[in-house]
């Protein structure tokens, strides 16, 4: 029987070419550059006898080939990581790895830099790399290009984890010359309004409790970001209304105000989550502990005690 001499470097290329589906985006996550890793992708291709990517246009599309031994690989990537990867302790001053955080823009705004500084004091070999929320509904946690992501609602994915690390209202955003000092159901309604919505959504749950006490408002403009509605609201009259724990930082270097909203809405939950294969994972769980702290200094507070990470070696 000929022997057989296996590289298991090129699974795990394997596996980030067919994650990322181009090799600058394979490159980025391997970090590595894209000729080196074109150079994977050849080898590849001849332990394979397979093209494993076709350029189709501008993108490069996968084989019948390798779209029936994707989940094969990355399990068995994921197997190898888990078998080999450290566990227990991890020490943060030569922790050397890059995190990708997915959250609302405004929390960006409001909690990054205590993220980057918690970080870059104890680990200044991490990087971070801040991804704004998606427009669509998608598997990034799954397919490893975030991970961890801070958003309002807990999923409902089984193979996600999720830490509630904030708990408010919506508050009322105004610009700080507005007319209306309080707001009442009628008067709110009696505004023309910004909402907030990655789909472009002109209606949210605020139409429905203003319909319980038979008011209507006139929405009149849709923005992707919190950023982009406080741009507006600054020029104009508009209300928009956001989660409180979004709203706390920069109102008045932005020449906002806030103001409580009149209606009977339920709380708004703000959620740490990450997949379930980094449950083990000593540098992630350290990254948590990390993040969950940052949050409270920024002023997002958890309605209860989180739960403990497992201890980080070097630190008290």
């Amino acid at each position: 029987m000929a022997s057989v001499n296996l590289d298991l470097n090129l699974l795990v290329g394997l596996d980030a070419l067919l994650e990322e589906g181009s090799v600058g985006g394979a490159a980025d996550r391997l970090r590595l550059s894209q000729p080196a890793m074109s150079r994977t992708l050849g080898r590849i291709r001849r332990a394979t006898g397979d093209r494993i990517l076709v350029r189709s246009g501008r993108v490069m599309l996968p084989t019948p080939y390798a779209e029936a031994v994707r989940e094969q690989v990355h399990a068995l990537v994921e197997q190898a990581r888990a078998l080999l990867g450290p566990t227990g302790e991890v020490d943060p001053t030569s922790l050397d790895r890059t995190f990708t955080l997915r959250c609302h823009d405004a929390l960006t705004h409001a909690a990054g830099p205590a993220i980057v500084a918690a970080v870059r004091a104890a680990a200044p070999g991490v990087r971070l790399r801040f991804l704004a929320e998606s427009a669509v509904d998608d598997d990034d946690l799954r397919r490893r290009r975030v991970d961890l992501e801070i958003a309002a609602g807990l999923p409902r994915q089984p193979d996600l984890r999720s830490e509630l690390v904030g708990r408010g209202t919506l508050l009322a955003v105004v610009r700080t010359g507005h007319p209306a000092r309080t707001l009442t159901s009628r008067s709110y309604a009696a505004y023309e309004h910004v909402t907030v919505s990655r789909r472009g959504r002109l209606h949210d749950p605020l139409d429905e409790a203003l319909r319980a006490e038979g008011l209507s408002r006139r929405v009149v403009v849709s923005v992707p970001t919190t950023a982009d509605a406080f741009r507006l609201v600054a020029s104009s009259d508009l209300v928009v209304a956001v989660p409180e724990v979004l709203a706390r930082a920069g109102l008045d270097a932005a020449g906002l105000r806030s103001m409580a909203l009149p209606l009977t809405l339920p709380p708004v939950d703000l959620a740490m989550s990450w997949h379930l294969r980094y449950d083990g994972d000593a540098a992630h769980s350290w990254l948590r502990a990390r993040v969950r702290g940052a949050l409270s200094t920024a002023g997002v507070t958890a309605p209860g005690p989180p739960v403990p990470d497992p201890p980080c070696a070097g630190e008290g």
